[in-house]
């Protein structure tokens, strides 16, 4: 890169603080610009400084790493935030990247580590430690379904397809011009779900569609 890459360092720990400050110091292409103790103090300097990169604590007095991140984030999406934390709990990782952190890399990091992160982070990477890749990693293999059941098994794919754009609000001539089907065809699709699915009337297979996640 042309310049350095200009670091902030947020955390309440000094000897923390002293040695990214040493680290940063000793790497070519990256500038240590300054350091906060206190969430409300990296937000103040955050907007002051404009750092390229902001490595930053989780648990610090007053406003925390997480509603820091997001208030930086908010204000100057072109800062970048790093998270470096002993917590590794999937609630605070999803936490942090819900606030927009680029990354999340563990405190036992060594310095070659550390390093790479925070340059990743600047170059617009997104970066993990390799304990927390492996949670994200394991945690969304998990969320995934080995298969997509269907809603509503008892009705077809064309009438699941129907009754998701009548729960969006689309009226039957609306739906054959979307679908290039006549209004007669849809009529009878409609007849055919309000029967299969047992309700009185379309207000009736919107609210049951609705419920199962449709429209």
């Amino acid at each position: 890169m042309d310049q350095p890459l200009r670091v902030l360092v947020a955390d309440d720990h000094p000897l923390f603080r002293e040695g990214l400050h040493a680290m940063l110091t000793s790497t070519p292409d990256m500038e240590f610009v300054g350091e906060a103790s206190t969430g409300e103090e990296a937000i103040s300097l955050a907007a002051e400084l404009q750092p390229d990169v902001i490595v930053m604590d989780i648990q610090m007095p007053g406003v925390g790493g997480i509603e820091a991140t997001r208030r930086i984030v908010q204000s100057s999406p072109q800062v970048r935030v790093l998270v470096v934390t002993m917590f590794e709990d999937d609630a605070t990782v999803f936490a942090a990247m819900r606030a927009g952190a680029r990354g999340y890399v563990l405190k036992g990091a060594n310095y070659r580590e550390m390093i790479r992160a925070i340059g990743a982070i600047g170059s617009g990477e997104a970066i993990f430690s390799p304990a927390i890749a492996i949670r994200l990693t394991s945690y969304f293999a998990g969320m995934r379904p080995a298969a997509s059941p269907q809603v509503f098994p008892e009705l077809s794919d064309r009438e699941c397809e129907i009754l998701d754009l009548i729960a969006q609000g689309h009226k039957n001539p609306e739906i054959a011009r979307h679908l290039f089907l006549s209004p007669k065809t849809v009529r009878n699709h409609v007849s055919n779900i309000l029967h299969k699915l047992q309700v009185a009337d379309r207000s009736e297979a919107i609210i049951r569609a609705r419920e199962a996640g449709l429209g």
